[in-house]
C-alpha cells in the first residue's frame, strides 16, 4: 500500500503512549485467559512484544519470530498436535488471513484452543485512520494502514471453520490520543464504554474452542495421552519454555 499515508512499524507503534496503553490492556487478557488452559504444547504466531505465553504452565511453548522462524501459512508442526495458539494481531498482517486461519485449524487438536486480538473497524480509533487516509498526509494513527478485520466478520469465519467462540470482549474506549497526558484525563471513558457502547473498542478479544462434530469425548481423552508422549514436530533451531 505504497501509494498510501506512509505506515508505521507495529513494533515502532507499541512503543508510542496509545501502543503502550493498547498492549497494556490485551496482556491482563492473555494473562487471565490462558492461565488456567492445559495441555502440552502452546504457540503464539508473532508479535513477541506481548508475552502471551508467560502466564500459561504448558511444557512445550513457542513465540514465532522469536523462538523459531517459519512460514504462518505452513506451520512446522504435525496435523492436530497443538493445544493452544495464539494470534495477536496475526490475522491483519498475514497476507492471506484465509489461509492462515485454515492453517490453525490444522495443527490444532480437537478441543484445542485459538486466541485472536484484532483492531476493531468500528471504533474511533479506526475511524481516525480512515480519515487520515483521505487527507493523505501526516503519520497514521495506527499501526498498519489498511482494512481491519471485523469482530463479526471474523466470527463468520471461525464458524466455517467449527470454532464455537466462548469468550469475547472490547477494550481501550479513550479517544484516540497520541498524548499520555491527555489518554490518562480520558482514563474514565474506559469504564463508560464498556457499559454503555462495548462493541465499539479500539481493540477485541476472542476465545473459540475448536469442535469436531461426531468426535466422543472419550476418544480425545484417548489422543490426549497418546500425544503427551511426543512433541510435535517442530523446525531445528527452535527453543522449548519450560516451567517446573
Amino acid at each position: 500500500m505504497t501509494d498510501k499515508a506512509p505506515s508505521i512499524d507495529l513494533a515502532a507503534w507499541l512503543q508510542t503512549p496509545p501502543g503502550r496503553h493498547l498492549l497494556g490492556w490485551e496482556q491482563a487478557q492473555i494473562d487471565a485467559a490462558v492461565a488456567d488452559l492445559f495441555g502440552f504444547h502452546a504457540l503464539q504466531l508473532g508479535l513477541p512484544e506481548l508475552d502471551g505465553l508467560q502466564a500459561n504452565r504448558m511444557p512445550h511453548r513457542w513465540v514465532v519470530g522469536r523462538d523459531l522462524q517459519c512460514d504462518a501459512e505452513a506451520l512446522p508442526f504435525e496435523s492436530a498436535s497443538l493445544d493452544l495458539v495464539v494470534l495477536p494481531h496475526s490475522l491483519e498482517l498475514a497476507v492471506d488471513a484465509h489461509a492462515l486461519l485454515r492453517e490453525v485449524e490444522r495443527v490444532l487438536r480437537p478441543e484445542g484452543r485459538l486466541i485472536v486480538f484484532g483492531l476493531n473497524p468500528a471504533s474511533l480509533w479506526s475511524l481516525r485512520q480512515t480519515l487520515g487516509r483521505f487527507k493523505r498526509r501526516g503519520e497514521p494513527f495506527l499501526p498498519r494502514d489498511g482494512d481491519f478485520i471485523g469482530y463479526w466478520r471474523l466470527r463468520d469465519w471461525l464458524k466455517l471453520l467449527n470454532f464455537e467462540v466462548e469468550a469475547a470482549r472490547f477494550g481501550v474506549y479513550r479517544p484516540p490520543l497520541r498524548s499520555e497526558v491527555w489518554l490518562q484525563r480520558w482514563q474514565w471513558v474506559d469504564g463508560v464504554g464498556s457499559r454503555w457502547w462495548p462493541v465499539l473498542g479500539a481493540v477485541y478479544f476472542i476465545q473459540a474452542i475448536k469442535r469436531v462434530h461426531g468426535m466422543r469425548m472419550i476418544g480425545l481423552a484417548r489422543n490426549s495421552r497418546l500425544a503427551a508422549k511426543k512433541a510435535p514436530a517442530v523446525a531445528l533451531n527452535t527453543h522449548h519454555k519450560k516451567h517446573d
